[in-house]
């Protein structure tokens, strides 16, 4: 990841807008900046849901609240709790998440 061309600034999560996703099951709730070609997001998950999809893209990924399941395409599954983390590279190895109860993650990508 290169990172260029962004000033200091602050962001304040509260005053960022939310827009709705849905999953195959549940909703997700994304408020996003993008800083360059670097998205940065909260991502919020709703208790039961499911992703729509197998993602290919690259991300960073913190766990704050919660509980989400990761699934990769070869079938091996992890668990991220608060305080952990993933990253993956584009194109590396598709993934898929999922939450019973819910989950708040930080997301660079």
């Amino acid at each position: 990841m290169q990172m260029s061309d962004i000033p200091f600034s602050l962001t304040t999560w509260s005053e960022i807008e939310k827009t709705e996703h849905q999953g195959d099951t549940g909703v997700a709730f994304w408020q996003t900046q993008n800083f360059g070609s670097i998205r940065v997001r909260m991502v919020e998950y709703s208790p039961g849901y499911l992703a729509d999809h197998w993602c290919v893209k690259g991300h960073i990924l913190l766990c704050l609240s919660g509980e989400l399941h990761t699934e990769l395409a070869d079938g091996r599954t992890f668990v991220l709790r608060p305080g952990m983390s993933y990253q993956v590279a584009d194109a590396a190895e598709p993934h898929r998440s999922s939450t019973v109860c819910g989950a708040k993650l930080f997301i660079v990508d």
